[in-house]
């Protein structure tokens, strides 16, 4: 994939400032409208949306390859494009997981008692 883990541990605060401001737009871009259309599932729907992962890849690689940007910048560039998709569907998938009625089971209608000997 041509990233260097060690060329963005090096660069670690700009790779935390890339993906701070990438995450701040995504989440203003999406957080209202779905506050407006899902307001049960608003802060779900506005993690899994933070993504972006096909296009900052490819513009990251042709970027490369035209040589518009060398390697350091393009490993940081895909690492907060990668960091961006998972760190925000972990947290959504953590914490925010919207649960709705027919999500829960109802054990008490398949209780069985138990034989009484």
């Amino acid at each position: 994939m041509k990233i260097s883990i060690t060329m963005i541990v090096a660069s670690l605060g700009l790779f935390a400032a890339l993906f701070a401001v990438k995450i701040i737009a995504k989440f203003i871009g999406v957080y209202f409208l779905a506050k407006k259309y899902i307001p049960d599932g608003s802060m779900y729907t506005t993690l899994l949306m933070s993504t972006g992962l096909t296009f900052g890849t490819i513009s990251s690689l042709f970027g490369l390859q035209a040589g518009l940007i060398n390697q350091v910048q393009y490993s940081i560039l895909v690492g907060v494009v990668v960091a961006s998709a998972v760190i925000p569907t972990f947290i959504a998938q953590k914490w925010f997981l919207p649960l709705e009625e027919e999500d829960i089971l109802d054990f008490g209608k398949w209780y069985l008692p138990q034989d009484k000997d």
